[in-house]
């Protein structure tokens, strides 16, 4: 019976370790919203990340969503959700830089950018 108590216990720890070194780490968004209609936030937000040199792998106006890449290394990628409100476009970036998630502040100039371009900056 202590053979037996003793290799469920290491299968348990082997199989406990293995799951915390696959979790990815978890991605904060940074958002705010804007008095805009999410069609030309989506809109202008693409334009500036192709200007910026970033590839957009994907966007979707109906979903409001749109997934751009940076081609320097290790390899940026930023996602971009945009849902509609009462208040008006809710706008939330995250990012990635190699498989690790960016600090939700490293997104600011984004979003600062954005409100600038959209003529609701301060």
């Amino acid at each position: 019976m202590g053979r037996v108590t003793e290799t469920i216990a290491i299968v348990t720890v082997v199989l406990t370790l293995a799951a915390c070194a696959t979790s990815p780490a978890r991605v904060e968004p940074r958002a705010f919203t804007l008095a805009v209609s999410t069609e030309r936030a989506l809109a202008e937000a693409v334009e500036m990340l192709a200007e910026r040199g970033y590839v957009i792998r994907y966007a979707d106006a109906e979903l409001g969503r749109a997934e751009a890449d940076l081609a320097a290394w290790p390899g940026y990628r930023l996602n971009l959700q945009v849902d509609d409100t009462p208040q008006g476009a809710y706008i939330s970036f995250t990012g990635r830089r190699g498989n690790q998630p960016l600090e939700p502040v490293s997104l600011d100039p984004l979003l600062v950018e954005l409100q600038a371009r959209l003529g609701l900056g301060p």
